[in-house]
């Protein structure tokens, strides 16, 4: 899809704009010619874990908006996603490295998330019942969209302090979840192993991903891992082995498919040398989709959000991100396309008025 750009100008203060002498000025317009191309797909939404004790500036906007608990029988909300007739769902966020997957051998009581002292951003261990992967699953094929999972990174590995999570990855969880979507026949577009780097979301009040007419699934592991991190982090070299383990089990598991899902990583915000090494260390094709997330307006209670939202000349600075992301991605993984897995302008649930 090409994407091109009208000029399009207007006066911002009338008597402002009329107290000036006026010059006359011959604009020309080239709209024949793309400034971006981008998929055919690139509206993305996501269903988040969040439940109804997150709470940002004392407001607690989300309700009943979770993967565990939304009311996927409101005719609107299929209706809304069958209109996009190529919208990607994404499901995933903060929460997803705390996630268990319900399947028959899980040696833990299935709960859902409770908020928890201590708990990495105040929450539990939370559990996504195989009911719950059916009900979704079967929403997904009346209402056909792409569907994107992310899987929890941090399982396996222990806190080393001050965010830094070390160890292999454990994907027996995992694999028995993947196992039980392949014997099912959901179809998943892919898989996301992400990495925790900023802060949180908010469904109804903020921009989702850049990024269903058939249910395929991308595979992605963690949520905004790299980098930093946030309130986790794992090194760049320990996850591009854990994109080779992912790789392996996709493989095995849809050894039988004409279709594999494809691999999404790593979610987070854009380090240079983070992601560079990532790509390095799991090798060409492994990684199929490099995402990184958006919040360049920080958090939604900063009182200037207003006016940087009005702002160009502020606006513009996030091109170079996006310049220095694709040089990384084209000298070392020229294999992989680039998505924004999150954007939002600000986290912390966006300014809800």
């Amino acid at each position: 899809m090409e994407l091109c750009v009208p000029l399009i100008l207007f006066p911002i203060s009338l008597p402002a704009f009329l107290a000036k002498d006026v010059g006359h000025a011959s604009v020309v317009v080239d709209g024949t010619v793309a400034t971006a191309h981008i998929d055919n797909n690139f509206v993305c939404a996501t269903l988040d874990w969040w439940n109804h004790e997150k709470c940002d500036y004392n407001h607690c906007p989300w309700g009943s908006a979770s993967v565990l608990n939304l009311n996927l029988s409101r005719p609107l909300l299929a209706k809304s996603i069958q209109a996009f007739n190529q919208l990607r769902i994404r499901i995933g966020g903060s929460l997803q490295d705390q996630v268990l997957y319900g399947v028959e051998d899980l040696k833990y009581p299935c709960h859902p998330f409770r908020k928890q002292k201590g708990g990495l951003f105040g929450f539990s261990t939370g559990c996504l019942p195989m009911s719950r992967w059916d009900e979704l699953n079967h929403f997904f094929s009346k209402t056909r969209p792409l569907v994107t999972f992310s899987l929890n990174a941090l399982s396996g590995r222990h806190h080393k302090g001050a965010g830094v999570w070390v160890g292999d990855w454990d994907s027996s969880n995992a694999y028995d979840f993947i196992n039980y979507t392949v014997s099912k026949g959901y179809q998943i577009n892919s898989w996301e192993l992400d990495m925790i780097m900023k802060r949180y979301e908010h469904l109804s009040c903020r921009l989702f991903c850049f990024c269903f007419t058939y249910i395929l699934v991308y595979l992605g592991v963690g949520n905004e891992l790299c980098g930093n991190g946030v309130e986790a982090r794992v090194g760049a070299e320990q996850y591009g082995k854990d994109m080779m383990k992912l790789k392996q089990i996709v493989n095995q598991l849809y050894n039988d498919s004409h279709i594999k899902p494809a691999i999404v990583r790593p979610g987070g915000f854009y380090d240079q040398k983070w992601f560079a090494r990532l790509l390095q260390v799991s090798g060409s094709g492994v990684v199929n989709v490099v995402t990184q997330h958006l919040y360049n307006l920080g958090p939604g209670v900063d009182p200037k959000l207003m006016q940087m939202i009005l702002d160009q000349c502020y606006l513009d600075h996030i091109s170079g991100t996006f310049d220095n992301l694709a040089a990384t991605v084209k000298q070392h993984g020229p294999w992989a396309s680039i998505w924004v897995g999150e954007s939002g302008g600000a986290y912390n649930s966006g300014e809800c008025i």
